[in-house]
């Protein structure tokens, strides 16, 4: 398996460990995303103890205010990270 594969099968396994804890499996409640933010990105994102920045993440990234965040709308938030990892990154060469 390429590394690409890897990282793409890594996304699918941490969205599924936290989809579905609260009904759909498929989506994600804003408590599940809380939990989600915090074990996975808790030393990227400073803010995610912060009610208000969650609240803020949850509904810039529901789109279709559904109340629920599926899978298109959670790799929105990996992709804004990455690109702004690979920016900070570029900026320490």
């Amino acid at each position: 398996m390429s590394d690409i594969q890897q990282a793409m099968a890594l996304l699918i396994t941490c969205f599924d460990k936290y989809s579905g804890k609260e009904g759909d499996r498929n989506t994600l409640s804003k408590a599940e995303l809380k939990d989600l933010l915090e074990n996975e990105f808790g030393n990227m994102l400073s803010n995610s103890n912060d009610k208000a920045g969650i609240d803020r993440i949850f509904n810039d990234l529901d789109k279709n205010k559904d109340n629920s965040v599926d899978f298109r709308e959670f790799v929105t938030l990996v992709c804004c990270l990455t690109q702004l990892c690979h920016e900070y990154f570029i900026s320490k060469k």
